[in-house]
């Protein structure tokens, strides 16, 4: 019995294949279920126990062979078949690949700040963890200023204070330490507020603010640069300014686009009143210029926001807030045509 190992050994170190079929057909033959490897193991319980343990060696030498032999033919041999003029079809069309899309925030983002580049903005950008100096009091919010209430945040650490960024307002004043006038900025990015998470809002949402400052900047050149806005991304140009607050701002003003009363779907998103409300805006406050170190003598400047979220929810009628972050490759896929 042992000289047919010994056989076996022979046959397995000249075994040399042509074709992947042959290679095949020698695994099963040694290591099958019905292979001879499993019978040599099944017949050790019959070999006399003075030969057992040269038996076994054997055997496991045997095994240990054929997996080499097998994997070194992997490995050195090319045993892919190759299409031959008969069979190769060149009008055969190409194994399809899944294209990817970009995220529907980011195709609106990209389209704002297209348009204002067309009049001269650059884009700056900014850290998402801020100190309380760029974040808060840089911005005209002293300690105790209830505007500090309008905003609920993260904090991260309270000595210094530490937070989440709660608007990208933190990057213009960071753009405007470093900058001399004239500034034209849009500062985009993720922005942090402690707020339940709902079809309408989200703790972590993104903002889109720009900045002017230049000689003789007046809130004429603030509405016709809205003015320009609307029209461009929203194909409407009647807009209306409403008087608010903000603290970094004065005077300030919520923008409306008209949207029509055409659709049922315009009288749902407009209360019935066709004006729709799309971002905040005023003139830059004397004691932000103060602030970093801009004579406001001698400069004015305008500044806006608003959230991205909620213009692609007009713009493309998404009804929950959650589904930009969810993933969801079926609600993706529908802005493939946006690529």
């Amino acid at each position: 019995m042992i000289d047919n190992i010994k056989n076996y050994l022979k046959e397995v170190e000249e075994f040399n294949p042509k074709n992947p079929e042959e290679l095949e057909n020698f695994r099963i033959k040694f290591l099958g279920k019905k292979g001879i490897l499993n019978d040599l193991f099944q017949k050790f319980k019959e070999v006399p126990n003075d030969t057992k343990k040269e038996f076994g060696q054997q055997i496991n030498h045997l095994k240990q062979l054929v997996n080499d032999k097998i994997n070194s033919l992997k490995d050195n041999y090319n045993f892919s078949k190759q299409p031959t003029s008969d069979t190769l079809d060149l009008t055969r069309p190409g194994y399809p690949f899944n294209l990817g899309t970009r995220h529907p925030i980011s195709v609106v983002k990209n389209k704002i700040i297209s348009i204002f580049k067309k009049i001269g903005f650059s884009v700056a950008d900014g850290p998402e963890i801020e100190d309380d100096w760029h974040n808060f009091t840089a911005l005209n919010m002293s300690e105790h200023h209830p505007a500090r209430d309008m905003q609920d945040t993260f904090f991260i650490d309270k000595n210094p204070d530490l937070v989440l960024r709660t608007h990208t307002s933190s990057v213009q004043i960071r753009y405007m330490e470093k900058n001399e006038p004239p500034i034209r900025i849009l500062s985009p990015g993720r922005v942090y507020r402690n707020e339940d998470i709902s079809s309408r809002s989200h703790c972590m949402f993104h903002q889109i603010e720009g900045l002017y400052v230049d000689t003789n900047v007046s809130f004429a050149d603030l509405k016709q640069t809205l003015q320009f806005f609307t029209s461009e991304l929203f194909g409407k140009s009647e807009i209306r300014m409403r008087p608010s607050y903000f603290p970094f701002t004065e005077p300030s003003a919520e923008v409306d686009v008209y949207w029509g009363l055409e659709t049922e779907t315009d009288y749902r998103i407009t209360k019935g009143t066709g004006w729709l409300e799309i971002l905040g805006c005023g003139m830059i406050d004397p004691n932000v210029l103060k602030n970093v170190n801009i004579n406001p003598e001698k400069y004015s400047g305008f500044a806006f926001g608003m959230g991205i979220e909620r213009i692609v929810m007009l713009m493309y009628q998404i009804g929950d807030i959650r589904m930009f972050t969810e993933n969801d490759i079926r609600m993706l896929k529908q802005f493939s045509t946006e690529y």
